[in-house]
């Protein structure tokens, strides 16, 4: 038993929630995902026990390339964030009516199994080919089933599909170079190339422009909040949940162990691009009047904190990141659908439109600023875990890093509380507020829990990817 099993059951997934019609579509597609959920738990198991679950066979003979997947606990961790979060948001959907459902409901699953192989390739051009098709499904999701004026839509959807192909295709040329000189797009030889420090800042700044569009990283963000707001929400889901994690997780897997040296020379302005992107998406969410947009800003902040603990270049900053990584895409997942829930109630996004729901759905709003107080990191959740162990990581670099790392809980909890106020309190809406449906709360009670139990017990996921993450942090200091 080996981790291409979760791979064939996301792509045949895909597959028959096609065939299966747009009546069925959504069960067959959660059916599927629930499945796959398990088999990385039972896989877990078997990695836990010691035995080898990773896979490799030689696929193209010319070039060299392998279909070679690796499963170390860093890898295992992003697998069970991706299968679950792809349960979740199907789950999620059930109170939408979509046309052509089962060609939405097969996207999703295939953008799973595209985004599975990312984190699973351990092979360079195998990486890159998973990195580029998770692009195709997201693309059409946001484009057919997106929100708003159609050209505007298809403005922000093609803007965000050029931009990302554009900066993956630096990383090709990276990876092409690399190959000539091992022979092998195998990470475990490009690991071990001895390349000067020149070469290695190419590399670096290569991987830096594919990886800071996907995250995104200031500059480099402008695509992310119209494409946040013009997508479906289960694809906002998809996008802010899921995929920036490629990005982030790509940081740690590929870009610092190939370019160790550029890495450490460059460690403060990555650090400080980070930092910037904290403050910039924290002030910029202050002035959003479309609940949507706030989302997103305050998403591009905390990414912004997690790229900055990466690149501190230290155990703690990794895994900081790692567990904030998980704990935002749960956060944010939760956060859109709350979102999303408002929306089918009053059909707006406006936060001048809202408020008054606390009158008469108490149950929505007790579990709305759960998630809220997650977001802000408020200690016993699990967002509070990852925030505090990367500010720590930062504080061991520069203790200026810190503190001004730590305006994100500063300034997100006034935004948050803020925005809080005005969508639940205040007088009651003319609109009526129905009650959230049993989707709906199963939905919202999976994530609260996942966010308090390892809030409480984060453990498990420390041991697990505690190990990975020394493997890698010493292929980084190989050359001192």
């Amino acid at each position: 038993m080996n981790v291409s099993l979760i791979l064939i059951i996301l792509l045949v997934g895909a597959f028959a929630t096609y065939l299966a019609g747009d009546k069925l579509a959504s069960k067959v597609a959660l059916f599927f995902g629930l499945t796959a959920t398990g088999c990385s738990i039972v896989l877990l198991n078997h990695f836990n026990l010691g035995e080898n679950i990773s896979y490799s066979s030689q696929w193209i003979t010319l070039p060299k390339v392998s279909f070679a997947l690796q499963a170390d606990g860093l890898s295992m961790a992003m697998i069970l964030l991706t299968v679950t979060l792809t349960a979740v948001i199907i789950l999620s959907s059930f109170g939408n009516e979509f046309k052509n459902s089962k060609a939405i409901y097969s996207l999703i699953l295939f953008m799973s199994f595209a985004m599975t192989g990312t984190f699973l390739a351990s092979d360079g051009l195998l990486y890159y080919i998973f990195w580029e098709l998770s692009l195709i499904p997201i693309y059409f999701i946001a484009l057919i089933w997106g929100n708003g004026d159609a050209e505007e839509r298809k403005k922000a959807v093609v803007k965000f599909f050029i931009y990302t192909l554009a900066g993956s295709l630096f990383m090709l040329v990276a990876f092409v170079y690399m190959y000539q000189k091992a022979g092998s797009f195998l990470i475990e030889d490009l690991y071990k190339l001895k390349l000067d420090i020149n070469e290695q800042k190419w590399i670096f700044t290569a991987f830096f422009l594919a990886y800071a569009i996907k995250i995104p990283l200031i500059p480099f963000h402008t695509w992310q909040a119209n494409v946040y707001q013009k997508a479906p929400t289960l694809g906002t889901m998809l996008l802010s949940g899921i995929m920036l994690k490629m990005g982030l997780y790509s940081l740690i897997r590929w870009q610092l162990p190939l370019a160790p040296l550029a890495a450490k020379e460059y460690m403060y302005i990555f650090i400080g691009i980070g930092i910037v992107g904290v403050i910039y998406g924290s002030i910029v969410a202050l002035r959003q009047k479309d609940l949507k947009k706030l989302l997103a800003y305050s998403s591009l902040a905390h990414v912004g904190l997690i790229a900055a603990g990466t690149y501190a270049l230290n155990l703690d900053g990794f895994r900081g990141a790692v567990l904030q990584m998980i704990a935002h895409g749960f956060v944010v997942v939760g956060l859109f659908f709350a979102a999303e829930i408002i929306f089918r109630r009053y059909e707006t996004r406006l936060i001048s439109e809202m408020g008054g729901i606390r009158y008469q759905s108490p149950k929505f709003t007790s579990m709305f600023m759960i998630l809220v107080l997650a977001s802000v990191a408020l200690p016993t959740t699990f967002n509070f875990i990852g925030e505090f162990t990367v500010l720590y990581s930062l504080f061991q670099v520069n203790v200026w890093f810190a503190i001004l790392g730590g305006t994100t809980i500063i300034l997100g909890a006034y935004y948050m509380l803020k925005m809080f106020q005005h969508v639940m309190l205040g007088e009651t809406n003319k609109k009526l507020f129905a009650d959230i449906t049993l989707s709906e709360g199963l939905t919202m009670v999976i994530i609260i829990a996942v966010l308090f139990f390892f809030g409480l017990y984060p453990k498990p996921i420390n041991d697990l990817i505690t190990p990975s993450l020394e493997t890698i942090l010493n292929t980084i200091n190989k050359y001192n």
